[in-house]
């Protein structure tokens, strides 16, 4: 990891895919904000990553979908620890519903913490980043967002939104020595696919060439990749973590 640069921002972090995304950056040495609106659980994550890594980690309350809350993400941060280095946009929800029985709320709800979250809590670090010239954001997008997936219009469509809205500040930001990448999963082992059923489960790994479902483990490594010095010279681009899903 980077000598200088330390200090990593991981939204949605106090459970789930984005729980093990903060554990995996505080594993190679990184300091980490806990954001979520999950108060309590994110000040135990926090505890946990200071206590077992010997980093320095605090919570965030913030509701990514409000303006004011995203830019207090990041002032907190800067005046905590002087700079954000790295950005990882992982807070989302689903509210699944067919198309034609959607409503406007399901609609809004996913699209402004999902897409608009992701771009509040961009904006405002992007800011941040550029005065030191260095920065990097990851997104959490979805294989939903390229395939679409039915009972999801609101969900793809967000994840949709944030492939082209990551795309969008890597060609923005690229000069100030700011990387913008996206990370796709596809079908993954967390507390919302645990609640499907076997039959289900069996019938989504059996489209996946690897023939297994994926971990929040799997999905960690590529983001800690992203954001290494092994990845300088990637910018724009998104990479589906999904065991082939999309061959």
């Amino acid at each position: 990891m980077y000598e200088e640069y330390k200090n990593a921002i991981v939204t949605g972090a106090a459970r789930g895919i984005g729980k093990i995304i903060a554990e995996k950056l505080a594993r190679v040495g990184l300091n980490v904000v806990v954001s979520d609106v999950l108060w309590d659980e994110a000040v135990s994550v926090a505890a946990e990553l200071e206590k077992n890594f010997g980093v320095k980690s605090f919570a965030v309350k913030t509701d990514v979908s409000r303006a004011e809350d995203a830019a207090n993400l990041i002032k907190t941060t800067v005046t905590q620890w002087g700079s954000v280095d790295f950005l990882i946009n992982n807070a989302g929800v689903t509210r699944d519903n067919l198309t034609v029985r959607m409503s406007e709320q399901e609609w809004d709800m996913v699209l402004d913490i999902n897409l608009k979250g992701t771009f509040l809590c961009s904006q405002a670090a992007a800011k941040e980043m550029m005065k030191k010239r260095f920065g990097r954001i990851v997104n959490i997008a979805s294989v939903s967002g390229i395939l679409g997936t039915a009972g999801q219009a609101n969900y793809a469509s967000s994840k949709a939104g944030i492939i082209a809205l990551t795309k969008t500040f890597a060609r923005e930001l690229g000069k100030r020595n700011i990387c913008v990448n996206a990370v796709a999963p596809g079908f993954i082992l967390t507390e919302m696919t645990e609640k499907l059923s076997d039959k289900v489960k069996e019938e989504y790994i059996a489209n996946i060439p690897l023939n297994r479902a994926g971990t929040p483990e799997d999905i960690a490594e590529v983001v800690n990749f992203l954001i290494s010095p092994a990845a300088s010279y990637i910018t724009g681009t998104v990479i589906n973590v999904s065991g082939g899903l999309l061959i």
